[in-house]
């Protein structure tokens, strides 16, 4: 097996700013994510993710959090829930339901791919490079529903691959991407820690650890790994978590306080993570 990864998911404005309280937790704690030899980003994640591999650090993006920087306005009415979740619902087979969800993506009357690229574009601040670390950011083709992994070896530029991957289906339209299109990399999977498989040591941290529809969960995904020798550790809400982030992932208002939450989770539970983890000087 190699060495570290970092597995970062999706949760919309809420569930990010909960991660960025676990980062900036787990850090303040003396663990030291920058050991990760991959850091693998889905959506919020994919966001995060970038911001960390590109050397910022994370009590600064859980600072801005507390401050109520970044909003993002996604306006999610309930018709448009209403369609994501008959999509998304209506078939108990996982390639059907992700094909399904893919042709309301591109059929759904949403804005410009442009509204997509400026406000992911915000939450990159100064980053338009891919970082020299290793960094992996998921999207799922909108057609085909098969999961595609981008990296600094394939064509999409660091801002592509993003805003591919924060794609919310039905809400914000596919974006084009080599001419293909491409939603939220969570479309199949929230985590998708299996991503990871082949490191022996990997953090997943997972705001929305349950995927909508018939699709496998981080932990069932975790469970996987681990029974393939792997040692995982999943960082999911705990009640005190889940209460503070609410139902409502797009609440700009209850950011600061799932950011809190998960500051606290992750201060309370630094010392179950392995010591290959920690900085010890």
């Amino acid at each position: 097996m190699g060495g570290l990864a970092l597995v970062l998911g999706g949760g919309g404005p809420v569930g990010g700013a909960w991660m960025t309280g676990v980062l900036a937790g787990l850090r303040d704690a003396g663990i030291d994510l920058m050991r990760a030899d991959v850091i693998i980003g889905t959506s919020a994640g994919a966001i995060f993710g970038s911001r960390l591999a590109a050397g910022e650090p994370p009590r600064r993006m859980y600072e801005r959090q507390l401050a109520g920087a970044e909003g993002v306005e996604l306006g999610v009415t309930i018709p448009q829930t209403l369609r994501f979740l008959w999509a998304a619902l209506a078939s108990r087979d996982p390639q059907r339901s992700v094909r399904r969800l893919g042709r309301a993506a591109l059929s759904a009357p949403t804005g410009p791919e442009s509204e997509v690229f400026e406000t992911v574009g915000a939450l990159l601040p100064g980053i338009r490079e891919w970082p020299e670390r290793p960094l992996r950011i998921t999207a799922v083709d909108a057609l085909s529903g098969q999961l595609e992994v981008f990296d600094a070896r394939t064509k999409p530029t660091l801002l592509e691959a993003v805003a591919a991957s924060c794609a919310v289906p039905v809400v914000w339209p596919p974006v084009t991407v080599a001419g293909r299109r491409f939603m939220d990399g969570g479309s199949r999977c929230t985590t998708n820690i299996r991503l990871a498989r082949g490191h022996h040591h990997i953090l997943a941290v997972s705001p929305l650890p349950d995927a909508v529809g018939p699709h496998p969960s981080a932990h069932r995904e975790a469970a996987e790994l681990t029974a393939e020798g792997a040692h995982v550790t999943l960082l999911a809400p705990d009640r005190a978590g889940r209460r503070a982030m609410g139902r409502d992932m797009t609440s700009d208002a209850r950011r600061p306080a799932a950011a809190r939450a998960g500051h606290d989770q992750a201060t309370a539970l630094a010392a179950s993570v392995p010591g290959v983890w920690h900085d010890w000087s």
